[in-house]
């Protein structure tokens, strides 16, 4: 267990730590957490698998969400979003972690320090 101050820092550990970002059941922090992911994945900062552990169809809502929002032009269809899913977490799809993660070409463990500040 990693002890931050706020949450800026530990998205920061979060992200500079991470292979890869799964998404359990949680609150507004996992939302928050998934989102920015997802947006930072858009922006082209990161190419690292994303998972819903999509539990009991938890993350369902969100996914009718983020097709409604393609499908009206709010995602453009130019923007990745490219999610993985997991209805159980013994179903982790390995292989195409891996094949995401083998298409990642090697980034900086750090943020730069411009984007540091400004988070």
């Amino acid at each position: 267990m990693i002890v931050t101050p706020d949450m800026h820092e530990r998205k920061r550990l979060m992200f500079e730590r991470s292979d890869a970002f799964v998404a359990l059941p949680g609150g507004i922090g996992t939302l928050e957490e998934l989102v920015e992911q997802l947006t930072w994945q858009q922006l082209g900062r990161h190419a690292k698998p994303v998972l819903l552990a999509n539990i009991d169809s938890f993350w369902e809502p969100l996914l009718s969400l983020l097709a409604h929002m393609r499908a009206t032009e709010f995602i453009r269809a130019t923007l990745p979003l490219d999610v993985l899913m997991a209805e159980r977490v013994d179903d982790y799809p390995a292989a195409p972690a891996r094949a995401a993660a083998a298409r990642t070409p090697p980034a900086p463990r750090e943020l730069a320090p411009d984007v540091a500040r400004r988070l």
